[in-house]
């Protein structure tokens, strides 16, 4: 039997380190993530993740001499630099073809079909920042009751609606309908549901309500090899909308990183008996900091969940262990767009009973973390990734 019964992985959403050689290719030769925002602000407190090895992945000015986890950084295969494949890749998934993306917006048809389908006309349907597209068509959708469509560099249709015009049950329903309609060629990776509160001049997201609907993974996930074993898999935040809410015992919704931890936290204690995987997702980092291109408010995200890290420490028992990764990056002082950035991803690793102060060197793909899960498990081979099982433990 493995010496680990139970594996917590946290992904630190959009938290890069660095420029993978191919970042060319999607315009992002020098983009770090994690140095820029050091950098810029002179600055990073994060002496728990230092403790775990960050930095001697990235010169942050916290290069401990002593590492109580092991560390070392991973690079993605697949042919893009979003959250759904990102997740999917570190689940056992390589993804060849990159998502569709509309930097127009989307074909006319699609848009008629989705305005005969839902009975009303729609707004927008450009790219913009989520505040933005609410401070251009907010008021419009307030007089007409039309839902915003819009998208980004991402491959998504998102849409926004107020919701005293469009209840959330109704927004959802319309992004159900916009997902069975995106298919083929047209398969984004993510419709996402968008609803806003207030009043013109006065507009916020209700990013608790945030709802996204992925394709469907096109193969068997980490997830789904877990839970066919028997095994539990929780997942926390958007993990179960990024899986099809295929494969998991368990969906639990945040409303912001806090939120994650302390439903991280809560879960550590109700499956302290079970074999399995508690999957977290916190958002912040990416969706309210990243896409802001908010580099001090990125940086508190960073210290707050550094604070919160012992509790994570001390809530683990002889027999977990805690996976700190990403899933892509998000300079906010990258100046050459306003999309993610192609970075390396750290890979911190933290557990009674593991190595301490190990370098796991260069990771070939993110899959090589859902394998070493499948393998600590005891849950056999994915179809993609090596295990450092052996180099840790």
């Amino acid at each position: 039997m493995s010496k680990i019964e139970r594996v917590i992985l946290i992904v630190l959403d959009s938290v890069g380190v660095g420029h993978l050689p191919d970042a060319d290719q999607f315009n992002d030769r020098g983009a770090h993530t994690l140095l820029h925002i050091y950098e810029h602000l002179g600055r990073l407190d994060l002496p728990n993740l230092c403790s775990l090895g960050l930095g001697k992945i990235a010169a942050i000015g916290c290069a401990a001499s002593e590492n109580i986890g092991c560390y070392g950084k991973m690079r993605e295969q697949s042919r893009s630099k979003d959250t759904t494949t990102g997740h999917w890749e570190i689940a056992g998934i390589v993804v060849d073809t990159a998502f569709p993306t509309y930097p127009r917006g989307f074909p006319a048809e699609i848009i008629a079909t989705f305005e005969k389908r839902i009975g009303r006309h729609t707004l927008g349907n450009y790219p913009r920042s989520g505040t933005t597209i609410l401070e251009e068509l907010g008021e419009a959708h307030l007089r007409t009751g039309c839902p915003i469509v819009y998208t980004s560099a991402d491959s998504v249709f998102q849409m926004a609606a107020h919701e005293d015009i469009i209840g959330l049950n109704l927004l959802y329903d319309y992004c159900r309908i916009a997902r069975h309609i995106l298919t083929g060629r047209h398969a984004v990776g993510r419709v996402i549901a968008r609803p806003f509160r207030g009043h013109p001049g006065h507009f916020e997201r209700n990013n608790a309500a945030r709802k996204d609907f992925s394709v469907a993974p096109p193969a068997e996930t980490l997830l789904d090899r877990l839970n066919d074993r028997g095994l539990f898999t929780a997942g926390i935040g958007k993990i179960g909308d990024l899986f099809g809410h295929r494969g998991l015992s368990a969906e639990i919704h945040t409303r912001n990183n806090d939120d994650g931890v302390d439903r991280t936290l809560a879960s550590i204690q109700a499956y302290r008996d079970q074999s399995g995987l508690i999957f977290t997702n916190l958002v912040d980092f990416d969706m309210v900091y990243g896409h802001r291109r908010n580099i001090s408010g990125y940086a508190q995200a960073l210290e707050s969940f550094d604070r919160r890290l012992p509790e994570i420490f001390a809530a683990m028992s002889g027999r977990d262990l805690l996976i700190l990764t990403a899933d892509h990056g998000y300079d906010p002082t990258y100046a050459a767009h306003t999309d993610h950035t192609r970075e390396y991803v750290p890979l911190l690793i933290y557990g009674e009973k593991i190595k301490k102060n190990v370098d796991l060197g260069i990771r070939s793909t993110f899959a090589d973390c859902g394998q070493s899960i499948a393998d600590l498990l005891g849950a056999g081979k994915l179809n993609h990734g090596d295990s450092f099982k052996k180099d840790i433990l």
